[in-house]
């Protein structure tokens, strides 16, 4: 891979990773619209440790509280609010898990990579994105997450193994359904999205190790180091103006790309 493609892939994964529109389906279509060859597995994965990084770092003051808690959410106590933190974050993760390790052994997950899907998945769930952020109330804050509402978004964000959904989007929609803040209810979609890049990147990890050589250690320190840096300054633009905007702006973006690419698809 060429230096430039690196740093577009990783500039790519890096900012649409934490908007709700949607980071696996932007990488898929990038070979099939520029012409340039797949980024491979390895850069996939290396990008996603970028951005975890940086969702890490944004959100330390959470991470150790969580960290803190998860002694106690291991032996099953939710006394404590760093230990029902924990063991929501973990309760959350788990369809993901099993659902994407189901759809990974079987090899749907490749079935499913395709522009039409993408399309419809930009678009539907873009849609419901607007839908629910507009009729959602906001009355719960991130201290109002419990093990019931870790559960119910855990679900929604099986949705996103689809690629086009966005796991941020869906799960921030799950979040005002429930009737989180705009805010929080994007603080709780980030947050969840620490166990689930890690377990993904886990399940990768075996097939990445059998690639490597050095060339490719050194083009995945290249990805994972831009990804890092977009994915922080995206990350911190979106939560500032969660304050004053709503998720409108995405959903435009959303329903304009789905469109054009069914358009593409169908012609």
């Amino acid at each position: 891979m060429s230096l430039f493609q690196l740093i577009l892939a990783a500039v790519i994964q890096g900012i649409t990773e934490f908007l709700p529109i949607s980071s696996s389906g932007h990488l898929i279509l990038l070979p099939s619209l520029t012409g340039m060859d797949d980024q491979g597995l390895a850069i996939d994965v290396a990008v996603h440790v970028g951005t975890l990084g940086a969702v890490i770092l944004y959100f330390w003051s959470d991470v150790k509280m969580a960290i803190s808690g998860l002694p106690q959410a291991l032996l099953g106590r939710t006394d404590t609010p760093q230990a029902r933190l924990a063991l929501g974050l973990i309760l959350a993760t788990i369809p993901t898990v099993i659902v994407g390790a189901i759809l990974f052994k079987t090899g749907l997950s490749q079935s499913l990579r395709s522009m039409t899907v993408i399309g419809w998945t930009m678009l539907g769930f873009g849609i419901l994105l607007y839908w629910m952020d507009q009729k959602g109330p906001q009355s719960k804050e991130t201290s109002d997450w419990g093990l019931r509402d870790a559960m119910i978004m855990g679900l929604w964000q099986v949705l996103a193994l689809i690629p086009g959904t966005s796991r941020s989007g869906i799960t921030i929609t799950g979040a005002r359904q429930l009737g989180y803040s705009r805010e929080d209810g994007a603080r709780i979609a980030m947050l969840m999205s620490i166990p689930t890049i890690l377990a993904s990147g886990a399940l990768l990890s075996t097939e990445v190790i059998r690639q490597a050589n050095a060339q490719l250690a050194f083009d995945s320190a290249v990805a994972a180091f831009f990804a890092f840096l977009s994915a922080l300054l995206a990350l911190s633009l979106m939560m500032r103006m969660l304050r004053s905007v709503s998720f409108t702006p995405y959903v435009i973006y959303r329903v304009v790309v789905g469109a054009i690419l069914l358009v593409i698809a169908y012609s």
